[in-house]
């Protein structure tokens, strides 16, 4: 397992509104199968990885990743990077009832749109996903197309948000080990007050030395 630390780099992660909506859910909910509250974790003999808000369990084949914010110093998300792809993990605090996720599509999608790509939903193992497309200029300069693939789970009073990028995005029909990595996450709300949408705060890990 190793630790490297990633810049920030802009993606479509927009944070939801204040609102606590009494919507039904038409996303997935954690469930004993995983992703976890920290609470319900269960004693699967699974190595995590403890980083505050985010409990991971890389598996066999991915590196373990945080991605920084070079101003504040501060974590901002979770990266499992393999061979094919990788998955950013982030979760935040939601309302006690409602479904965060229906709520946050529909601007996920209008800030990809505001940005020049396209976007759709399809269902997936976790509910309805969103699949988007963005113009990026490689490392040799030339144009290509990014397909990232963002998935929501509603937790109790968190949600969890897995974006895939590489091959698991653009070939979902063979990403099952890439799902299996995203149910064995657990989120640790904490029992303080948050703003609805607000990240929920990451740490690195005691005793990791971070790898520019």
């Amino acid at each position: 397992m190793r630790f490297r630390r990633k810049a920030e780099s802009t993606d479509a992660v927009d944070e939801a509104s204040g609102n606590d909506p009494d919507a039904g859910a038409s996303s997935a909910e954690a469930s004993p199968e995983g992703p976890y509250d920290i609470a319900e974790l269960p004693d699967d003999g699974l190595t995590r990885v403890d980083l505050g808000g985010l409990v991971v369990a890389p598996g066999w084949g991915k590196d373990l990743r945080v991605q920084v914010d070079q101003g504040s110093g501060e974590v901002r998300s979770v990266v499992l990077a393999g061979k094919e792809g990788a998955v950013e993990l982030r979760a935040y605090a939601a309302p006690r009832h409602g479904d965060l996720w229906e709520d946050i599509r529909p601007q996920i999608a209008a800030d990809v749109a505001q940005k020049g790509g396209t976007s759709s939903e399809r269902e997936g193992p976790f509910g309805t996903e969103l699949v988007y497309e963005m113009q990026v200029r490689t490392a040799e300069g030339k144009t290509g197309t990014q397909t990232s693939r963002v998935i929501g789970i509603n937790g109790p009073r968190w949600l969890l948000r897995a974006t895939l990028l590489g091959t698991p995005a653009r070939e979902p029909e063979g990403a099952a080990d890439w799902e299996e990595a995203i149910t064995n996450v657990a989120v640790r709300r904490g029992d303080h007050a948050m703003p609805v949408g607000e990240q929920l705060p990451l740490q690195m890990p005691e005793g990791t030395q971070q790898a520019d």
